[in-house]
């Protein structure tokens, strides 16, 4: 089989979302990257159900589908009667045995690459986001030390705008 990606990496990273702590792909959107019908799909997961544990695969609830639509300018969601299945990345290998399309297999391929160089990118950044919480942690407490600073400035700019009282010599006609 040829290695060769069918779809651009862009089109799979924006069909991944961030619920429950967990890097998801729709079912729907799956199905679509497959070129299947979710309902066929899903029959497909239902018959082979045991392989896909709640940490592979579970259901959005009704405020989380909510959330997800709401995320997204236009509506490309049609009309579901039930919500939808969401895997993670395991899901998604998973899926792999229960589809044979070399289509599927090719794309499952594909997103599970995309899925392991999204962990790197996280590792191989962690320095970093550790830096950013220590820096977040001295800034935190600060605020009373900014809103102190904050007043004397506004005292500083008020008092400015007050005519000023000519201090010193005044000098006195001294031709009378």
């Amino acid at each position: 089989m040829d290695d060769i990606l069918i779809i651009p990496d862009t089109v799979v990273i924006n069909k991944i979302h961030f619920i429950r702590g967990n890097k998801v792909m729709l079912d729907s959107d799956l199905a679509d990257l497959y070129g299947e019908e979710t309902r066929r799909l899903n029959e497909q997961i239902k018959r082979n159900i045991e392989r896909f544990p709640s940490d592979f695969m579970f259901q959005l609830t009704e405020n989380e589908f909510e959330n997800l639509k709401s995320q997204f300018a236009t509506s490309s969601w049609g009309g579901r009667r039930k919500l939808p299945y969401v895997f993670t990345e395991y899901g998604v290998l998973m899926l792999s045995s229960v589809l044979n399309s070399k289509k599927a297999i090719s794309i499952n391929i594909q997103i599970v690459r995309i899925f392991t160089q999204m962990r790197e990118m996280l590792l191989a950044n962690k320095d970093i986001l550790l830096q950013l919480e220590k820096k977040n942690q001295k800034v935190i407490g600060q605020d009373d030390r900014i809103d102190m600073i904050y007043d004397y400035l506004k005292e500083f700019i008020e008092s400015k705008k007050k005519p000023r009282v000519a201090i010193g010599f005044k000098s006195e006609d001294l031709s009378k």
